[in-house]
């Protein structure tokens, strides 16, 4: 195996024998090999995995519990016993709930396209786990997601891109604050998954192998407008496909069952392609239009977390904007037009901007800041 790389302030770290780290255990191979990692350099190492399923059904928690199912849990706990570290399970169900499940259902019933697992990483696996973590004596909790954090010269912490930017998570990543970023460890962004499946391999790891968590863990089947209809009251029904002028075009399935951009599934006969553009969930209507509708140029986003700077000061900056996870990012200018609110101006139009996502900004390898996409 070829010498482990720590990166950033792991180097600092290493010399720190006997730091207690809770590392948060999905059953997969990247966690598996952040708590391996962080053994090898010294850490007391407690791998813990979070209970987030609503079911009672130990049936239907094996078959939707996602990452953080039954069979998770039956990886993890054999991963802390083949690493020897103390393994835990722990219930986070309601935190889940409330800043997820719950999130998620609003959010589309706002006629807005969430982003769950942003939500879930601020306010479950860090917030409430670093909470607990803290509670039991941890200096730092550890994740297996492709990122890194440094501390910069201007004090600040921030996110720094993967090694690998096939795998780079950074972007779901923007908004943890700075103190917790100042207890996170995440091991795993210094290396490609190819080298992660290869340590997990060569230690001796039972999920060297498993395939990775594509899936919305509470949504399996990917049908979202289904889970809303469960888990909602007074969800919008059937209502009108209209073009941007208000001319009607057809009918529509209720708007929790598109997203913008949106071009399949549409059931719409127009002798063309044609695109969902907007969502007015005040008026019931889905707004149809041509590919060229889809693009823009223009967003605004609040709920800004700024990570590498505190603001912007009045000042304009070129930075690289991503808005979604798969979007490779595009040059634009940002500036503050007001309290907790942020414009963006890209250098040329971008696809599909969708209210509810994130919009990332990036300044070369560090994550400046985000917000949401109003």
């Amino acid at each position: 195996m070829k010498q482990l790389r720590t990166g950033g302030r792991g180097k600092e770290r290493k010399t720190r024998l006997a730091k207690k780290v809770v590392v948060g255990m999905s059953g997969g191979v990247d966690s598996s090999v952040a708590a391996w990692l962080l053994k090898q350099q010294g850490y007391d190492v407690v791998g813990v995995t979070m209970q987030i399923w609503q079911d009672e059904d130990s049936s239907v928690v094996q078959e939707n519990g996602g990452c953080c199912g039954l069979s998770a849990v039956d990886d993890a706990r054999r991963v802390a016993w083949e690493i020897g570290i103390p393994y835990y399970v722990m219930n986070f169900r309601d935190e889940f709930k409330e800043h997820v499940m719950d999130y998620f259902v609003a959010e589309y019933l706002r006629g807005h396209t969430p982003n769950p697992c942003i939500a879930c990483n601020r306010y479950v696996k860090w917030e409430s786990l670093l909470h607990r973590s803290l509670a039991i004596g941890a200096d730092y909790i550890a994740t297996g997601h492709y990122a890194r954090v440094d501390k910069l010269p201007n004090g600040r912490y921030a996110l720094k891109k993967s090694v690998t930017s096939a795998k780079d998570q950074t972007y779901a990543l923007y908004n943890l604050t700075q103190d917790q970023l100042a207890r996170t460890l995440m091991p795993v962004g210094d290396y490609t998954k190819d080298e992660i499946r290869r340590i997990a391999d060569e230690a001796g790891l039972p999920v060297a192998h498993k395939a990775d968590s594509q899936e919305i863990c509470f949504i399996p089947d990917h049908d979202y407008a289904k889970f809303i209809e469960e888990n909602a009251q007074n969800v919008p029904g059937p209502g009108n496909f209209v073009d941007k002028n208000g001319v009607i075009l057809g009918r529509h399935e209720g708007i929790t069952h598109y997203t913008i951009g949106q071009r399949k599934g549409l059931n719409l006969a127009m002798g063309r392609p044609v695109f969902v553009t907007e969502i007015r969930p005040e008026t019931n209507e889905v707004v149809i239009g041509d590919g060229t509708d889809v693009f823009t140029d223009y967003l605004v986003c609040d709920r800004i977390n700024w990570m590498s700077v505190d603001g912007l000061h009045g000042e304009e900056r070129e930075i690289v904007a991503k808005i979604r996870y798969s979007h490779k990012g595009a040059p634009c200018m940002i500036r503050e037009i007001g309290e907790d609110r942020v414009e963006c101006r890209f250098l040329e139009p971008v696809r599909a901007v969708t209210p509810g996502q994130a919009v990332v900004f990036y300044d070369g390898d560090y994550v400046m800041g985000g917000g949401t996409i109003l």
